[in-house]
């Protein structure tokens, strides 16, 4: 009897990831499947829970709302950096993430979203934010985890 998706179990799948407007946003067609950890948030939650009892050779299309996926899109938090501020050899790019430390020294994300006049403008919304994801899974192998990866909390 072959395992299902379920805690502490290493999945391996197929997905086509496509936004609302049925936009392919992100693919394994052509790579190689993820593997992931079930259970230890590896993946994003409203994708993982839905998996959930899926078995080897299942597919199935998951809708998962941004509240369960990357947040909702908050306004207002960008920044706008002159390109001189950026260490030397960094060209940012849009769609590059950057970690941008605060005062206080903590490390936090950011996305370029925008390159023009000498200044690049950087948004702590994830791209995804806001966004319904319309997944297409198929499940590929299913298998328990070893102590090491549970130690870890990631495959390995």
């Amino acid at each position: 009897m072959s395992l299902t998706v379920g805690p502490n179990r290493v999945v391996t799948f197929d997905y086509v990831l496509r936004l609302e407007n049925g936009e392919v946003v992100d693919s394994s067609e052509g790579q190689e499947p993820l593997t992931y950890l079930h259970g230890h948030g590896n993946i994003i939650p409203g994708l993982e829970r839905q998996m959930e009892g899926m078995a080897v050779g299942e597919e199935r299309e998951i809708v998962v709302e941004p509240e369960e996926a990357y947040g909702p899109y908050i306004e207002g938090q960008d920044l706008q950096v002159p390109l001189s501020e950026f260490p030397p050899g960094l060209v940012p790019e849009v769609g590059m993430g950057l970690l941008v430390e605060t005062p206080d020294g903590q490390q936090v994300p950011y996305f370029v979203t925008e390159v023009a006049d000498g200044m690049a403008r950087l948004d702590p919304n994830h791209p995804l934010a806001g966004q319904r994801l319309h997944f297409q899974v198929r499940v590929v192998e299913v298998r328990e985890a070893t102590p090491e990866e549970l130690a870890h909390g990631h495959v390995h």
